[in-house]
Protein backbone atom coordinates (compact mmCIF):
# COMPACT_ATOMS: atom_id res chain seq x y z
CA UNK A 1 0.00 0.00 0.00
CA UNK A 2 1.13 3.70 -1.13
CA UNK A 3 1.76 5.61 1.43
CA UNK A 4 1.81 8.53 -0.69
CA UNK A 5 -0.14 10.40 -3.84
CA UNK A 6 2.17 9.40 -7.42
CA UNK A 7 3.57 12.10 -7.35
CA UNK A 8 4.94 12.24 -4.16
CA UNK A 9 6.26 8.52 -4.86
CA UNK A 10 7.86 9.64 -7.76
CA UNK A 11 9.81 12.27 -6.42
CA UNK A 12 11.20 10.25 -3.39
CA UNK A 13 12.07 7.62 -5.93
CA UNK A 14 13.77 9.46 -8.36
CA UNK A 15 15.97 11.43 -5.01
CA UNK A 16 16.64 7.83 -3.91
CA UNK A 17 18.77 7.49 -7.30
CA UNK A 18 21.13 10.09 -6.08
CA UNK A 19 24.25 8.72 -4.87
CA UNK A 20 24.30 8.21 -0.91
CA UNK A 21 20.64 9.04 -0.82
CA UNK A 22 19.03 6.74 0.68
CA UNK A 23 14.36 6.53 1.21
CA UNK A 24 14.32 8.28 4.13
CA UNK A 25 16.62 11.12 2.98
CA UNK A 26 14.59 10.95 -0.10
CA UNK A 27 11.60 11.75 1.66
CA UNK A 28 13.25 14.15 3.66
CA UNK A 29 14.03 15.84 0.60
CA UNK A 30 11.35 15.32 -1.19
CA UNK A 31 8.80 17.24 1.83
CA UNK A 32 11.23 20.22 2.03
CA UNK A 33 11.06 20.59 -1.64
CA UNK A 34 7.46 20.28 -1.80
CA UNK A 35 6.94 23.04 1.30
CA UNK A 36 9.64 25.39 -0.35
CA UNK A 37 8.35 28.34 -1.92
CA UNK A 38 8.23 27.64 -5.64
CA UNK A 39 10.69 30.64 -6.98
CA UNK A 40 13.09 28.16 -4.99
CA UNK A 41 11.97 25.11 -6.76
CA UNK A 42 12.69 26.77 -10.13
CA UNK A 43 15.56 28.16 -9.28
CA UNK A 44 16.76 24.45 -8.34
CA UNK A 45 15.32 22.62 -11.08
CA UNK A 46 17.05 25.84 -13.95
CA UNK A 47 19.98 25.23 -12.05
CA UNK A 48 20.14 21.57 -12.07
CA UNK A 49 19.36 22.23 -16.04
CA UNK A 50 21.65 24.48 -16.94
CA UNK A 51 24.54 22.46 -14.99
CA UNK A 52 23.65 19.27 -17.46
CA UNK A 53 23.49 21.61 -20.21
CA UNK A 54 26.69 23.67 -19.80
CA UNK A 55 29.04 22.02 -17.71
CA UNK A 56 31.76 20.09 -19.55
CA UNK A 57 35.21 18.70 -19.57
CA UNK A 58 38.03 21.19 -19.47
CA UNK A 59 40.10 21.20 -23.03
CA UNK A 60 43.46 21.23 -20.53
CA UNK A 61 42.72 19.38 -17.26
CA UNK A 62 40.12 17.36 -17.61
CA UNK A 63 38.11 18.46 -14.73
CA UNK A 64 34.68 19.50 -14.77
CA UNK A 65 33.64 23.36 -16.07
CA UNK A 66 31.45 25.63 -17.69
CA UNK A 67 33.97 27.14 -20.09
CA UNK A 68 36.16 25.67 -22.41
CA UNK A 69 39.46 26.21 -19.29
CA UNK A 70 38.79 25.80 -15.67
CA UNK A 71 39.64 28.57 -13.52
CA UNK A 72 42.49 26.45 -12.37
CA UNK A 73 43.91 26.11 -16.19
CA UNK A 74 43.34 29.67 -17.18
CA UNK A 75 45.35 31.25 -14.48
CA UNK A 76 48.77 32.86 -14.98
CA UNK A 77 49.82 31.98 -11.48
CA UNK A 78 49.81 28.20 -12.18
CA UNK A 79 53.00 26.28 -12.37
CA UNK A 80 52.09 24.38 -15.74
CA UNK A 81 55.47 22.39 -15.58
CA UNK A 82 53.97 20.35 -12.62
CA UNK A 83 50.89 18.33 -13.29
CA UNK A 84 49.07 16.66 -10.29
CA UNK A 85 47.14 13.57 -11.72
CA UNK A 86 43.83 12.50 -9.63
CA UNK A 87 41.26 10.31 -10.24
CA UNK A 88 38.37 12.60 -10.05
CA UNK A 89 37.00 16.31 -9.49
CA UNK A 90 36.19 15.95 -6.23
CA UNK A 91 39.96 15.15 -5.19
CA UNK A 92 41.35 17.94 -7.92
CA UNK A 93 38.94 19.93 -4.92
CA UNK A 94 40.48 18.73 -1.71
CA UNK A 95 43.74 19.48 -2.66
CA UNK A 96 42.60 22.49 -4.07
CA UNK A 97 41.13 23.53 -0.38
CA UNK A 98 45.08 22.86 1.11
CA UNK A 99 45.95 25.98 -0.61
CA UNK A 100 49.37 24.77 -0.84
CA UNK A 101 48.88 23.44 -4.05
CA UNK A 102 50.37 26.04 -7.11
CA UNK A 103 50.66 23.32 -9.89
CA UNK A 104 47.54 22.35 -12.66
CA UNK A 105 45.99 19.01 -12.55
CA UNK A 106 44.90 16.10 -14.72
CA UNK A 107 41.54 14.41 -14.02
CA UNK A 108 41.55 10.94 -15.06
CA UNK A 109 37.70 10.20 -14.15
CA UNK A 110 38.63 6.71 -12.90
CA UNK A 111 41.25 4.28 -11.73
CA UNK A 112 42.41 0.56 -13.49
CA UNK A 113 40.86 -1.89 -12.07
CA UNK A 114 40.80 -4.97 -14.54
CA UNK A 115 38.39 -6.85 -11.55
CA UNK A 116 35.68 -4.57 -12.85
CA UNK A 117 36.75 -4.44 -16.28
CA UNK A 118 37.95 -0.61 -16.39
CA UNK A 119 41.83 -0.75 -18.19
CA UNK A 120 43.80 2.32 -19.10
CA UNK A 121 41.83 3.18 -22.06
CA UNK A 122 38.75 3.41 -20.35
CA UNK A 123 40.19 6.12 -18.58
CA UNK A 124 41.75 9.63 -19.55
CA UNK A 125 45.65 8.28 -19.74
CA UNK A 126 45.59 8.99 -23.66
CA UNK A 127 45.13 13.02 -22.96
CA UNK A 128 47.93 12.98 -20.06
CA UNK A 129 50.12 11.64 -22.63
CA UNK A 130 49.35 14.15 -25.10
CA UNK A 131 49.68 16.83 -22.70
CA UNK A 132 52.92 15.12 -21.04
CA UNK A 133 54.85 16.08 -24.75
CA UNK A 134 55.08 19.89 -23.98
CA UNK A 135 57.42 21.22 -21.24
CA UNK A 136 56.56 19.58 -18.33
CA UNK A 137 58.77 19.13 -14.98
CA UNK A 138 57.01 16.65 -12.87
CA UNK A 139 53.74 14.86 -12.66
CA UNK A 140 52.55 13.46 -9.23
CA UNK A 141 50.47 10.96 -8.74
CA UNK A 142 47.60 11.66 -6.64
CA UNK A 143 45.93 8.67 -6.77
CA UNK A 144 44.01 7.03 -3.91
CA UNK A 145 45.65 4.27 -1.84
CA UNK A 146 43.19 1.25 -2.89
CA UNK A 147 44.04 -1.51 -5.08
CA UNK A 148 43.44 0.68 -7.95
CA UNK A 149 44.19 3.49 -6.94
CA UNK A 150 48.16 1.68 -6.40
CA UNK A 151 48.02 -0.10 -9.77
CA UNK A 152 46.99 3.18 -11.63
CA UNK A 153 50.36 4.99 -10.18
CA UNK A 154 51.83 2.01 -11.42
CA UNK A 155 50.67 1.73 -14.65
CA UNK A 156 51.66 5.79 -15.05
CA UNK A 157 54.45 6.05 -13.31
CA UNK A 158 56.20 2.68 -16.09
CA UNK A 159 54.15 5.20 -18.70
CA UNK A 160 55.70 8.49 -18.07
CA UNK A 161 59.51 7.66 -16.92
CA UNK A 162 60.92 6.34 -20.07
CA UNK A 163 59.75 10.09 -21.33
CA UNK A 164 62.68 11.38 -19.07
CA UNK A 165 59.68 13.13 -17.02
CA UNK A 166 60.31 13.18 -12.85
CA UNK A 167 57.53 10.91 -11.27
CA UNK A 168 56.69 10.92 -7.58
CA UNK A 169 54.05 10.12 -5.83
CA UNK A 170 52.22 11.13 -2.50
CA UNK A 171 52.78 10.09 0.81
CA UNK A 172 50.35 8.29 2.51
CA UNK A 173 50.00 6.69 6.04
CA UNK A 174 48.48 7.07 10.06
CA UNK A 175 45.69 9.18 10.22
CA UNK A 176 45.86 11.96 12.55
CA UNK A 177 44.76 10.35 16.12
CA UNK A 178 45.24 6.89 14.36
CA UNK A 179 46.60 4.00 16.77
CA UNK A 180 49.69 2.25 15.23
CA UNK A 181 48.69 -1.43 16.39
CA UNK A 182 44.73 -0.95 14.32
CA UNK A 183 46.37 0.48 11.02
CA UNK A 184 47.06 -2.07 8.47
CA UNK A 185 50.55 -2.95 7.30
CA UNK A 186 50.49 -1.31 3.89
CA UNK A 187 49.77 1.64 5.28
CA UNK A 188 52.70 1.11 7.82
CA UNK A 189 54.93 0.74 5.17
CA UNK A 190 53.48 3.58 3.28
CA UNK A 191 53.49 5.83 6.56
CA UNK A 192 57.12 4.64 6.99
CA UNK A 193 58.75 5.29 3.29
CA UNK A 194 57.05 8.47 3.31
CA UNK A 195 58.86 9.78 6.18
CA UNK A 196 60.06 13.35 6.22
CA UNK A 197 62.80 14.63 8.05
CA UNK A 198 62.04 17.10 11.19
Amino acid sequence: MDFYSRQISKLIEELSRLPGVGTKTAQRLAFHIINMPEEQVHGLADSIMEAKKNIRYCKECLTLTDKELCPICSSSGRNKKLIMVVENPRDLAAYEKTGKYDGVYHVLHGAISPMLGIGPADIKLKELMLRLQGDVDEVIIATNSSLEGEATAMYLSKLIKPAGIKVSRIASGIPVGGDLEYIDEVTLLRAFEGRVEL
